[in-house]
């Protein structure tokens, strides 16, 4: 599952979001208005779409609490942001240090996976959970809700006990 860590380098963003939580979970609804209109984005960098999620700062990982809202964003990583369709929006995720993994398999058992990095990596790894930005790299390889699927999954870290990364 762990691929590798990466100091990622700012990226422009333009997609849509919406507020919700994992009990009420409208991820659905919010991929089901942006894939129709993708094509509306003419600026793209690659075709990989991006799922993204920005989290409160309070928001607690190591005691889940599926009721706290936070952001969903469907986007585009683009060159600018010179044209931003009508009913989208514009992010720039800011770089850092990540995690990546890899998930195989349907989005059904992506809580499993979730799981080993909170529950089992992050523990044990030299790094701590950064206040950033998570998100998915919805690749080639990437089949919706497919057995043989394959997403990035790119989890903000900072060294253990360094306020300042």
């Amino acid at each position: 599952m762990y691929l590798r860590t990466e100091n990622l380098h700012p990226k422009k963003l333009i997609g849509q979001r919406i507020i919700t939580s994992f009990s009420e979970n409208r991820t659905v609804d919010l991929w089901r208005n942006f894939m129709p209109r993708r094509k509306e984005i003419l600026n793209n960098l690659t075709p990989d779409l991006i799922s993204m999620q920005v989290y409160p700062e309070s928001y607690n990982f190591t005691i889940f609490d599926p009721v706290i809202k936070f952001e969903k964003w469907a986007a585009i990583e683009v060159s600018d942001f010179d044209t931003i369709p009508d009913g989208m929006e514009s992010f720039t995720l800011f770089g850092g240090l990540y995690a990546v993994f890899i998930h195989k398999g349907a989005a059904s058992t992506g809580p499993k996976t979730f799981q080993y990095i909170f529950g089992e990596w992050i523990p044990s790894s030299d790094y701590a959970l950064d206040n950033r930005p998570h998100f998915e790299i919805l690749g080639k390889k990437y089949i919706n809700d497919d057995p043989a699927s394959e997403e990035e999954i790119w989890i903000p870290i900072k060294a253990k006990g360094n306020t300042f990364l």
